[in-house]
């Protein structure tokens, strides 16, 4: 019975990404609302999403795993990563966003470099993507991984079939929505968290009366 539950509530869940998909699909006409969202997305659209696209795997799988093995002195991953966050947003994300725009309205850090050191050589656009390419693909390798992981667990299906599945429909979906997509769905376990705290907190009132 209670893994009935758990299956209503991934589908639902996933239908959910797909209204936001094809919502987005629709909203994108160009590549600047493809990789951006036409930069009208708003700060806190963005930042929530990132974190969350930044926090994924490893915080609810890697962070706690690293602590149960070795113990609270694994705490520091956490320290390390909120301050190295709070300095990126505190002092690059603002004048980044500022400066992207008046570099031609770049759209990606390599054509950001090209153009704000005024330079078609492609040395500086291949040097970025390959230092992005190398160090994502580890980061996504193991947010694939964790998630493989974890339908391993709930639902029993075998490792390389879920790694295999998921990778499939988050390659596709990324493919056809963007950004715009990525960030949207950034939003929806915010809002499922905050509703989850709400009526935790509601049911505590309740037991106490």
């Amino acid at each position: 019975m209670g893994n009935i539950f758990v299956i209503i509530a991934f589908v639902a869940y996933a239908l959910v990404i797909l209204g936001i998909g094809i919502f987005s699909y629709k909203k994108s006409k160009s590549m600047n609302d493809y990789f951006i969202g036409g930069r009208q997305l708003g700060s806190w659209t963005t930042a929530i999403s990132a974190q969350a696209s930044d926090m994924s795997g490893w915080l609810l799988m890697g962070l706690p795993g690293a602590i149960f093995v070795s113990g609270l002195t694994e705490s520091w991953i956490a320290i390390g990563l909120f301050i190295g966050t709070y300095l990126n947003w505190k002092i690059l994300a603002a004048r980044l966003r500022k400066m992207s725009y008046a570099a031609g309205d770049a759209i990606t850090i390599p054509e950001y470099f090209q153009k704000r050191f005024f330079t078609q050589n492609p040395v500086i656009r291949f040097a970025c993507a390959a230092i992005i390419f190398v160090f994502f693909l580890i980061y996504t390798a193991s947010a694939f991984s964790s998630g493989a992981k974890l339908f391993n667990y709930m639902f029993g299906t075998d490792y390389t079939l879920s790694l295999t599945i998921g990778a499939l429909i988050i390659g596709n979906a990324i493919v056809m929505w963007g950004w715009s997509m990525g960030s949207l769905i950034g939003m929806v376990p915010l809002y499922i968290i905050c509703l989850i705290i709400y009526f935790a907190f509601g049911v505590q009132k309740k037991l106490k009366l």
